[in-house]
């Protein structure tokens, strides 16, 4: 009820965190909140937090970092901070209504209170699962969108490859090649993972990386002239192994480096050579400077979901006790597609 003082139960980061994050670098506290937002925050509104994403990124936020970055890191004491998906309870924003469900950037936490509304979206279409706005709908599936086609350019008949691809953003990616008529290939770290990719993807071929002792010679295997688009969501070895292999003018949407973000010390390349030799065109991006986009990517996405031409696997967790282990599993490959935590079903 508006206007009631209740327990908000939220995780916290205890300190900044060095080598591979640990639960314990986490705790869940207990405080307390109204349930109105007060009459001196104009603009802000209440939200009650129902899925929340676990996403890769996030370890570089559990980081003090020395120079500045593109995303702040985490405050000692307060709740982490991720995507979510939550139902406004109260508002004092012109937007944002009693009753309205939104998507975007809030706290690990079961209530929170926004000051700002630059980074959250209202859901207009409820009729799709309201956790697919964490993955398929929200972030994620901008990173897949905005990667693959704006940053990799494809065109029909590219031979694709596709690593960390049976993740949140992966295993969108490969669909999108399927659907423009090109050779896909994906990488990932488990026999089941490797059949889902196959089975329910539609990748015409996936291997495990865990087994292949010679990463070059496994993808000289799957691509005997070379890779026209290589999506980076890892790094590393396979980065290494991938530049051996690419064809002229090869492209390389660079998503994500999920190999290097618990080293102390980062791997480099020792392969660069190629990027000259081959001409390639290897390109960082950030989902931020492509939201502009999302009304156009949902015009894409929304049919090909109703029309059953696209699936997506979540890995759902239930509780917001259990987040900080769904957190930590992604960086030891645990999840099986999308990583999201239930905390609350509206």
């Amino acid at each position: 009820m508006a206007g009631e003082e209740v327990s908000n139960k939220q995780v916290i980061l205890k300190h900044y965190v060095v080598g591979f994050p640990k639960e314990s670098d986490m705790e869940v506290k207990i405080s307390n909140i109204t349930l109105k937002v007060p009459q001196d925050c104009n603009n802000c509104f209440l939200l009650k937090n129902l899925h929340l994403s676990c996403d890769p990124y996030m370890r570089g936020r559990m980081t003090k970092h020395d120079r500045p970055t593109y995303v702040d890191c985490f405050k000692i004491g307060s709740p982490i901070m991720g995507f979510g998906v939550s139902k406004v309870l109260d508002s004092r924003h012109p937007n944002f209504k009693a009753g309205d469900l939104v998507w975007g950037m809030t706290g690990w936490e079961e209530y929170s209170l926004i000051t700002s509304s630059q980074s959250f979206y209202k859901i207009e279409h409820t009729d799709v699962p309201l956790s697919y706005y964490t993955g398929i709908l929200g972030m994620p599936g901008m990173t897949a969108y905005a990667g693959f086609y704006e940053v990799g350019s494809p065109k029909k008949g590219d031979r694709v490859f596709v690593s960390a691809a049976s993740g949140a953003v992966g295993q969108l990616v490969g669909q999108f090649a399927k659907l423009t008529g090109c050779y896909v290939v994906g990488s990932a770290g488990s026999k089941d993972k490797v059949d889902l990719l196959k089975s329910k993807f539609g990748f015409d071929e996936a291997f495990n990386y865990k087994e292949e002792e010679d990463l070059d010679a496994a993808l000289g295997r799957y691509f005997p002239e070379g890779i026209d688009i290589y999506f980076e969501n890892v790094g590393g070895k396979m980065l290494d192994a991938v530049l051996m292999n690419m064809r002229l003018h090869g492209q390389i949407p660079v998503c994500g480096l999920i190999s290097q973000y618990n080293l102390e010390q980062p791997e480099g390349a020792h392969n660069l050579l190629n990027l000259i030799t081959k001409r390639i065109r290897m390109e960082g991006f950030l989902v931020t400077d492509y939201y502009h986009l999302y009304p156009k990517y949902l015009e894409m996405i929304l049919p090909l979901i109703k029309e059953g031409k696209i699936s997506y696997v979540e890995d759902v967790v239930e509780g917001l006790e259990n987040a900080p282990s769904a957190l930590i599993g992604l960086y030891y490959g645990r999840n099986v597609g999308k990583q999201l935590v239930v905390v609350a079903r509206d």
